[in-house]
């Protein structure tokens, strides 16, 4: 992981990316609560970073702390840089840490089934474990949105009576949301990506 403090490159594109008018901050659920001029103008903004971002850039953010990794996961999925599908996957399994959802939600972007994949392994590897309460939640509510997209049933093994959802839940102190109900959150935050992903199509078509 590379830090802000001892990385001058880094330090550079937080500047530009990252904390203008707080946008780490105002990405995930925080948009949802946006509306009228305040929103237009966050959409415009985060549309216009998208395009001006590189690839190297994006890479340089995503090593860095959950800020950064926040804002690059949804320039990532504004931009639909599929390309970053790999790299997404690694870190969602390598969990860090907390602030993982923004992760899934470029998957659930890209939305296919090798994104759905990836979604499992990070299951596979974290419902067994009671002690972290980071993303599971999300993941298996990206992972419902995704069968709900692709037709198709992946999550209903975690879901079934004595599988790992109910076996995590049961070891796990009650902070757990429910799958099921945050699905549609998920789905708010993908229908929010992809109005921004509209705009930055249209924006790239004019360039």
């Amino acid at each position: 992981m590379r830090c802000a403090s001892t990385d001058p490159e880094l330090m550079d594109l937080i500047r530009r990316f990252v904390t203008p008018g707080r946008r780490y901050m105002r990405l995930g659920g925080h948009s949802l609560r946006l509306s009228g001029p305040e929103r237009d103008l966050f959409v415009r903004e985060l549309v216009q970073a998208a395009g001006e971002i590189t690839p190297t850039e994006l890479s340089i953010l995503l090593e860095g702390g959950w800020r950064e990794r926040t804002t690059a996961s949804w320039l990532v999925a504004v931009s639909g840089r599929t390309d970053f599908r790999s790299r997404i996957g690694e870190l969602l399994l390598a969990s860090g840490g907390p602030y993982q959802g923004s992760l899934c939600i470029a998957l659930a972007t890209f939305g296919t089934s090798s994104d759905a994949v990836l979604l499992c392994k990070y299951l596979d590897r974290y419902l067994p474990e009671p002690g972290p309460r980071w993303d599971q939640t999300e993941a298996l509510s990206t992972l419902l949105h995704l069968d709900a997209v692709l037709g198709t049933e992946r999550a209903a093994p975690y879901l079934a009576a004595g599988g790992l959802w109910q076996q995590w839940t049961a070891a796990t102190p009650n902070t757990v949301r429910d799958p099921q109900e945050y699905q549609q959150v998920v789905g708010q935050l993908c229908s929010f990506a992809g109005e921004c992903a509209e705009l930055f199509a249209r924006t790239e078509t004019r360039r």
